[in-house]
Formats: structure tokens, sequence, C-alpha cells
């Protein structure tokens, strides 16, 4: 590795162990075996060098989830939801600091353009994998699924981070949203009807 992978390494370890916050130059600098100038001249600044790699840290534990899947994608729509779902929240307690720096993070974005610009851009990267999760092998996913789940997942994090034991399980998450579907196709049915 180089000294810029040495940095990016160190600083998805420091945001593990400290987060987003309590992470200082010093620490990465230690951790990488580097000096202070490398992550000026890597990456700018520290927030610019922490931001990447939650960016890469988080982007990697869903994609891991999501490989899941595409090797298996069987089952229905609405399983393979409650699996995905399942798997989310065990992560959400197994690297509750990643989640917990992610959520760090995404505050440091509306005060860094070029930040607040990555994560715009991966978060449709996230929608579309969301989306192709849900209905594999459609070759134009549903934009609006994939928008509708990363909000849901996104409030589900928050969930889980400030109570677990409150937070709702898969299984709940997937009966409020047959319950929403129900409501919907009656209201539909009701207004076809008058």
């Amino acid at each position: 590795m180089g000294t810029r992978e040495d940095l990016l390494a160190a600083a998805k370890n420091c945001l593990a162990e400290r987060g987003y916050a309590r992470t200082t130059v010093r620490d990465i600098v230690a951790a990488s075996g580097s000096n202070l100038a490398a992550i000026n001249y890597h990456f700018g600044t520290r927030d610019a060098l922490l931001s990447q790699a939650m960016l890469e840290s988080t982007t990697a534990a869903v994609q891991r989830i999501l490989d899941g899947f595409a090797e298996a994608p069987g089952g229905t729509a609405d399983e393979r939801l409650e699996a995905f779902l399942r798997r989310l929240t065990v992560t959400f307690v197994e690297d509750r600091a990643l989640w917990a720096a992610n959520i760090e993070s995404l505050a440091q974005a509306l005060h860094f353009g070029e930040l607040r610009t990555e994560m715009s851009a991966r978060q449709q990267d996230a929608r579309r994998s969301l989306a192709v999760m849900l209905q594999p092998g459609d070759d134009e996913p549903d934009d609006d699924v994939g928008a509708l789940l990363l909000t849901l997942l996104d409030g589900l994090l928050v969930q889980w981070l400030l109570d677990p034991a409150a937070a709702p399980s898969a299984e709940r998450l997937m009966a409020g949203l047959r319950g929403v579907a129900g409501v919907l196709a009656q209201e539909r049915v009701r207004g076809e009807l008058a």
C-alpha cells in the first residue's frame, strides 16, 4: 500500500474506534505511520480524509449485504427486503461505531460542498442498488422504490443508534410496510368506486 491508502486505512480504523468528532490528525498519523504533511498532500484536510474513509466504509458495509443478494437472489421481493433489513440491523449492532460515525459525517457534509456532492452521488448509487436488490433482473428498477427504501433505512439507522431496544425489527417494519400498502390499496379502490 502507498501513503494515501495507509492514511485511508488508518482513518477507517480511527473512525471505528473513536468516531468522527473524536478522531484527530495525530490519531491518524500515529495509526498510519505517516506524517501530517501527508494528510494535507493527499486529502487537503482532516475532514476530507475522514469523509472519504467514511464513504468507503459505509459503502463497503452495505455492499457486503447487497452482494449476498446478488449471489442468491431467490425468494419474493417481500422475503428479500425482510432478509436485507434483518442483516442490516445486525450490522447496526455489530458495527455500531461505524454507523455512528456515518451519522456524524452526514452532519459534516452540511458544511463542506464537495463532501455534500460526493455523499449525494453515493446516495443515488444506494437508491439504485436497493431498487435492484428488490427487483433483480428488472432492466429498469423503480428509482422511486430505491428512494423510499433509502429514506426508510436512514430513519431506521437513527432509531437503532439512539435506542436499539425500542428500534423496530425487520419483521415489524415489514408489517408496517404491508399495512401502508393495504391502506393505500383500499383508498385506491374507494376512489375508483366513487
